[in-house]
């Protein structure tokens, strides 16, 4: 059994809309894929026409656990919190994502699989999202960008290795400390609760935890 959320509606005149703009030239998912593959104009132009963008309001559950994940998003604004919904309805945060990020249920999406995962956006949130079918035209029509989401893909390998290395060598203090650092923003919107499940503990040890950290 899934203990399902509530889907929220977009924020209200926020519709998905196809085929991003050329002004879509100055985003940060532009930016993004010209760290590492270079296009010029005409393919720039082609890129967006694959892509649409939906803005979605605070707290809205966009992929829900158990249902297909056929979509790969790109965080332009907002975050977003991915979360496991147990047998119990316990809820185990999973990872975040911030401005100029993607994400997804990654087995889930590139096997075909149903997710395991829930999204639900922490606040309002311009997402640009790409369907597992366009990203096959988009490859077959750009073969350079294979190298990009190579690329994400090795990072998001790495990233989670070392996560769940981090996890079992670094004391709960630091990746405490190391978790502020890194989600400035995110931690202002979520609970005590959903962060100590991200950490993997309970709340009531990161609240000792806390308690030891000079202010």
């Amino acid at each position: 059994m899934i203990f399902k959320k509530q889907y929220y509606q977009p924020a209200m005149n926020d519709r998905s809309t196809n085929n991003l703009s050329s002004s879509s030239s100055g985003s940060l998912l532009f930016s993004n894929i010209q760290k590492y593959v270079h296009l010029n104009t005409d393919e720039e132009e082609l890129v967006w026409s694959f892509f649409k963008t939906v803005n979605y309001a605070k707290k809205a559950v966009f992929l829900q656990q158990g249902d297909a994940c056929r979509k790969f998003y790109f965080v332009e604004k907002g975050s977003v919190r991915a979360f496991h919904t147990n047998i119990e309805g316990k809820e185990s945060t999973v990872m975040f994502a911030v401005e100029d990020w993607w994400i997804t249920d990654m087995g889930a999406f590139l096997n075909e699989k149903s997710a395991s995962i829930s999204m639900e956006t922490l606040d309002d949130c311009l997402l640009f999202e790409l369907d597992s079918l366009s990203m096959k035209k988009l490859l077959e029509v750009i073969p350079k960008l294979e190298k990009y989401f190579r690329i994400l893909f090795q990072r998001a390998y790495i990233r989670e290795q070392q996560r769940a290395l981090d996890a079992i060598s670094i004391p709960l203090e630091k990746r405490y400390l190391d978790f502020l650092e890194k989600y400035p923003k995110i931690v202002k919107m979520v609970t005590q609760k959903q962060i100590a499940s991200y950490l993997g503990v309970t709340p009531e040890f990161l609240s000792t935890i806390k308690n030891r950290i000079p202010s």
